[in-house]
C-alpha cells in the first residue's frame, strides 16, 4: 500500500496523551498505524502507567515521558532526558493538545473570572506552546509541522465553556506568531486542528457541557457530533508533508455546526 501520507518512518512529539477518549490519544493511534514513530509527554507517572497500557509497544522503547508545563524548569529536564534517550533523532511534527481550567466552583459569569484561574489556564492551554515550541526548536527538523488543539469558534459567547473562549482565541493568534517568528530560520508550520464539541473526559468536567453537545447534535446538519476521530485525522494530515502548502491556519472540523443554527426544525 502506498504511503500518501508520507509519514511513516518518521518521529512525532505529542503532548497531552491522557486516555483512550482525548484527541492525543487518536492522533497517536493514527500515526503508529501509519508506521509513524511516536514519541509521548504526558503530565505525571500515574498517567504514564496508564498511558503505557494503552501503547505498550512505545512504552517498551521508554519514549513516555512525563512534563508539568506549570513547573519551572521542567521543560528544560524533559529536553534533557528526550536528548539522552533519543541523541539522533529529529522530529517531523510535534502536537500540543495540552488545555486545563479551574470549575472547581462552577461557572461564573465571564466578569467574575479570577484572575489566578485565567492566568493558570492561558499558561497550561495557551503559552505551554510557545514555550515548548522553544524548547524543541532545534530538535524539530527543518520543515516540520506543529499542530495544536483548538475549538471550532471563539467568537461566540458559549456560557458552558467559560473562560477557556478568550484563552483559545489567543491560542489561535499564537500559534500565527510563532508561524511568524519561526519562518526566520525555518519551514516549520503551525496550525490548528479546531474541532466542534467531543465527547471527551476533559469536556466531561466541563458544567453544563453535556447539554451543548446534546444541543449540536441537533444543530450538526448529519445530526450526528463530530468524532473525535474526525479531528485526530485532520491533525495527523496537517503533520503531514501533504499539508506543505498550510501554515498559520485554523482548520475547522465541526461537521457543518455553523452554518445551520437557524434549521427550521430547531426554530
Amino acid at each position: 500500500m502506498s504511503d500518501f501520507l508520507q509519514i511513516s518512518d518518521k518521529y512525532y512529539l505529542i503532548f497531552g496523551v491522557a486516555n483512550r477518549k482525548s484527541v492525543a490519544y487518536h492522533i497517536t493511534k493514527r500515526l503508529v498505524e501509519n508506521g509513524a514513530h511516536c514519541v509521548l509527554v504526558v503530565l505525571n507517572d500515574s498517567i504514564r502507567q496508564k498511558v503505557a497500557s494503552i501503547f505498550p509497544e512505545i512504552a517498551a522503547e521508554n519514549r513516555i515521558f512525563c512534563c508539568d508545563v506549570e513547573k519551572e524548569n521542567d521543560l528544560v529536564r524533559l529536553r534533557e532526558e528526550i536528548d539522552r534517550a533519543l541523541p539522533q533523532v529529529e522530529f517531523d511534527g510535534l502536537v500540543h493538545s495540552i488545555a486545563f481550567a479551574n470549575y472547581s466552583e462552577g461557572l461564573k459569569p465571564f466578569h467574575e473570572t479570577k484572575v489566578h484561574d485565567f492566568l493558570q489556564a492561558t499558561h497550561i492551554s495557551c503559552f505551554s506552546l510557545a514555550e515548548i515550541a522553544n524548547a524543541f526548536r532545534d530538535k524539530l527538523s527543518r520543515t516540520a509541522s506543529v499542530v495544536t488543539i483548538s475549538i471550532s469558534t471563539t467568537r461566540m459567547a458559549s456560557e458552558s465553556y467559560g473562560y477557556m473562549g478568550p484563552i483559545k482565541a489567543a491560542l489561535d493568534s499564537t500559534l500565527v506568531f510563532l508561524a511568524k517568528s519561526f519562518s526566520e530560520f525555518s519551514e516549520i508550520r503551525f496550525n490548528a486542528v479546531a474541532p466542534g464539541l467531543l465527547k471527551t473526559s476533559a469536556s466531561a468536567g466541563i458544567p453544563g457541557y453535556v447539554d451543548s453537545y446534546l444541543y449540536a447534535e441537533k444543530v450538526i446538519p448529519r445530526h450526528r457530533a463530530v468524532q473525535t476521530e474526525e479531528a485526530a485525522d485532520t491533525a495527523v494530515f496537517l503533520l503531514s508533508p501533504r499539508s506543505s502548502g498550510i501554515n498559520a491556519q485554523k482548520i475547522i472540523v465541526d461537521a457543518g455546526m455553523e452554518i445551520n443554527y437557524f434549521d427550521r426544525s430547531l426554530m
